[in-house]
């Protein structure tokens, strides 16, 4: 069964609408997860989503360390992020012969988060050696 996934802590597809612009986010229908353990959960009971839209910061501590996200940042968090849910779907996809999604989108309003989002994948892409990612940054700087 295909499906959409959108990752955030408390935005909804439209308000990624209302300030992106983007269609996508009105036209489909979208199961939204809050958090790294449903994310996990949805996709290991519903299987690989044709689109995800990644939000970064998934919970309140997100917010304080956003000038600093480096290696260390992603070490120090007890909540999970929307990177760790990207690292855990790339290694989900590689450990059980799947392919990623068709379609990549990364909402969030933190651009250092979404540029590490962008960064795995692109990596993984690169590793691969697939041409064309299909991943989508979306400025986080338009209102």
């Amino acid at each position: 069964m295909s499906y959409n996934l959108f990752l955030d802590d408390f935005r909804m597809p439209k308000d990624a609408f209302d300030y992106m612009h983007l269609p996508v986010y009105i036209q489909k229908e979208w199961i939204v997860v809050r958090n790294y353990h449903a994310f996990i959960s949805l996709i290991e009971g519903k299987g690989i989503p044709e689109i995800i839209s990644f939000d970064h910061d998934l919970a309140d501590e997100h917010y304080d360390y956003q000038e600093h996200l480096d290696g260390d940042y992603y070490d120090i968090m007890t909540e999970k992020t929307g990177y760790h849910c990207a690292k855990w779907l790339i290694d989900y996809c590689i450990d059980n012969n799947k392919e990623l999604p068709a379609t990549i989108l990364i909402h969030s309003m933190n651009p250092a988060g979404s540029m590490n989002i962008k960064s795995l994948f692109q990596t993984y892409f690169k590793v691969m050696n697939i041409t064309s990612s299909g991943v989508y940054v979306l400025p986080s700087s338009r209102r």
